[in-house]
């Protein structure tokens, strides 16, 4: 399966997402206003702000599918990282006005009782968006999809505040009325946790970072061929969701030049097997 095609593959995903969290934001919020649940409705807010996250995710799914152009000459792969970085900006925002919401309405003393319809509604979306965590993270790692991780594990998230609202709510029919706020409280720290563990997953890809434990594999397999003498020097950095193996090896001097092309050629083959590594650059020196 090509680039192009892993990336068609996403989108179904990113379309599960968008209409799942449609469905949820509507009945969440009409049920919570019915209702009067604070917590119901923190939760309707998050997913109304994971449909927009997951439009922004579609949008970069589809444009890393261009191919190569004038302007871009190694692809458009870094459109589904910007996607994730814009995703996780509007997550915090959304987070950060859910918890001075719920913080208000604690030290108000804005409290009540909420309908138990609510606390059904919470644990049937619980259920719904566990599963469909499932099938995004499984699908993203196939596809091998920083994007689509990411948004599988806001699926994740949303699936743990519908059970915290479910609790929250649960809790205000035993007159602890308080409960039902603070899930909303909770709600919030929980959307602004995930908004920057994608923040901060985007951002090392963006500013050409990777990941060091993974770097020393890439440079055990290199160093493992019989005739590399020694590796001088070795870089890393994503683009998308793919891998950039810089690589500089000390070889025979005695080789000729297609012996040693022959060598880069099996390295830069191994790597693309064994760690996904779609393009590397391996440059020879001779060893002295």
């Amino acid at each position: 399966m090509d680039q192009s095609q892993k990336y068609k593959e996403g989108e179904k995903g990113a379309w599960l997402s968008i209409i799942t969290y449609i469905f949820l934001a509507t009945a969440k919020l009409i049920i919570a206003t019915i209702g009067n649940s604070s917590a119901l409705r923190a939760d309707g807010l998050n997913n109304a702000t994971d449909v927009i996250a997951s439009i922004a995710v579609l949008i970069g799914l589809k444009i890393s599918r261009k191919p190569p152009d004038a302007d871009h000459h190694y692809g458009h792969f870094r459109a589904e990282t910007i996607a994730s970085l814009i995703a996780a900006f509007i997550m915090m925002t959304i987070g950060i006005q859910v918890l001075i919401d719920t913080v208000k309405s604690i030290i108000v003393g804005e409290f009540s009782q909420p309908d138990m319809l609510t606390a059904w509604t919470a644990l049937v979306a619980a259920i719904i968006m566990f599963f469909v965590y499932l099938y995004n993270i499984r699908l993203g790692k196939k596809i091998n999809s920083a994007a689509l991780q990411a948004a599988a594990q806001d699926n994740k998230s949303d699936a743990l505040v519908s059970m915290g609202a479910f609790i929250g709510i649960v809790g205000a029919q035993f007159h602890v009325y308080w409960l039902d706020p603070l899930a909303g409280a909770i709600v919030g720290i929980i959307i602004c946790k995930t908004a920057w563990d994608t923040f901060r997953v985007a951002t090392l890809t963006l500013t050409d970072g990777f990941h060091p434990k993974e770097l020393d594999l890439i440079k055990e397999s290199i160093d493992q061929h019989p005739d590399v003498l020694h590796i001088k020097d070795i870089k890393g950095r994503l683009h998308g969701n793919q891998s950039l193996i810089e690589a500089t090896i000390y070889v025979d001097p005695l080789l000729t030049v297609e012996e040693s092309h022959e060598i880069t050629d099996h390295i830069e083959e191994k790597l693309k097997e064994e760690h996904d590594v779609p393009h590397a650059h391996i440059h020879i020196e001779p060893y002295k």
